[in-house]
């Protein structure tokens, strides 16, 4: 009909148009734009779930996650971006056609570009993070400085969620570990950081929703990648370097998929905003059982777990900027997990996620890593004998 009316009205002249056909042109028109800001369809990536996230830091290994997460409901995403788009271009797929926005961010003192970014969302999410300090940030501008200005400005713009991310560990006074003297750095600081970040982030934002998880592994996360990572290994003697050889360190490491399951259910809960969530696995495991499991069903040849000496700690000092290994990434590695005490804290169970066992999931993720690939599975078994991840609650 519409096609009809505007080849009639080409015919006929725009003098003689009937006053009837613009009308009821205008009258489609503002109908439409009143529906664009409802929630409407069956919940699917082609619906729209009345949220319009805003995610800080969304290039990073959990930021794909929650960005699908959002965007298989049918929500609108926005990602602030420094540099180029070419490390996320694939979170294009993860929601419908123009419901992926980019908007460029070139620093996180850039106020302005965090306003515009947020102007329109009603969820913030904050993911910012790194595993070494670079030249342009240290760990003060990106878990101190960088969520207490994106607190303010959510604020500020009316946000109704706002979702920030720190660590289990994080403390006031975190314990280091390893120490050589004092011509060597402690290291740690990151810890530190983020335990300022979180009480600016509350003081500045108290309905903030603040998650602290244990280490995440998943599919291509740096957890399980970096005990696998050749240049982990002494050249020597082959061996995994681990302080007094992760026989005095628990983990309780926790899977991504939980964690993004976790963050897209505080989004719609009511009891959510204000609360601090701890996220772990179901079982605490040592450190040394675990990297000897996740290596062996690699495969990968290596002796043994060593302890670590002052030569290894110099050699990562040459490497400042080491993505995989650092002084800071060898402290948190060192120091157990804290024990959560489900009765007293809020976990993933309480945003209604029961969280996944290592033992299931771990060949999952090493299997884009595993030696031998071309080799059938007996022939792998009878050259390693994979040891069983074992509970120290056991």
């Amino acid at each position: 009909m519409a096609s009809g009316l505007a080849t009639h009205a080409l015919r006929l002249g725009r003098q003689n148009l009937p006053a009837a056909a613009s009308t009821t042109y205008l009258q489609k028109r503002h109908a439409g734009s009143e529906l664009a800001a409802c929630k409407r369809g069956r919940g699917g990536r082609s619906s729209f779930s009345g949220v319009v996230a805003t995610v800080f830091g969304a290039s990073g290994f959990m930021g794909r996650h929650i960005v699908n997460r959002l965007g298989r409901i049918g929500s609108q995403v926005i990602i602030p971006y420094r540099g180029d788009t070419f490390r996320l271009e694939r979170l294009r797929l993860c929601g419908d056609l123009g419901q992926i926005l980019f908007t460029p961010m070139d620093s996180i003192y850039h106020e302005d570009q965090m306003r515009k970014a947020m102007m329109h969302s009603n969820v913030v999410i904050n993911l910012i993070g790194k595993e070494y300090e670079s030249d342009s940030y240290d760990f003060h501008d990106l878990y101190v400085d960088a969520p207490a200005n994106i607190a303010r400005i959510a604020k500020e713009m009316g946000v109704e969620r706002f979702i920030h991310f720190s660590h289990l560990n994080a403390d006031p006074n975190p314990p280091e570990l390893i120490y050589f003297g004092t011509d060597l750095p402690r290291g740690n600081s990151s810890l530190k950081k983020k335990w300022e970040g979180d009480q600016l982030v509350r003081e500045i934002f108290p309905e903030a929703i603040i998650f602290r998880p244990a280490d995440i592994y998943g599919i291509k996360d740096w957890y399980f990648f970096k005990y696998i990572y050749h240049r982990r290994y002494s050249k020597i003697r082959h061996a995994i370097p681990i302080w007094r050889e992760g026989m005095d360190t628990v983990k309780q490491p926790v899977w991504s998929s939980d964690v993004a399951a976790g963050v897209l259910n505080a989004v719609f809960d009511t009891d959510a905003p204000g609360n601090t969530y701890y996220c772990v696995g179901p079982e605490r495991y040592c450190l040394n059982n675990m990297v000897d499991h996740i290596t062996k069903i690699c495969a990968r040849e290596f002796r043994y777990i060593t302890d670590i000496d002052v030569s290894y700690i110099r050699k990562l000092i040459r490497q400042r900027k080491n993505r995989i290994v650092n002084i800071d990434t060898l402290q948190r590695e060192a120091l157990s997990d804290l024990i959560v005490q489900r009765h007293l804290a809020k976990t993933l169970e309480d945003l209604g996620v029961q969280p996944r066992s290592l033992q299931d999931m771990a060949p999952i993720v090493t299997n884009p890593y595993m030696a031998f690939k071309s080799m059938d599975d007996e022939y792998i078994k009878t050259k390693y004998t994979i040891p069983k991840l074992i509970s120290v609650d056991d």
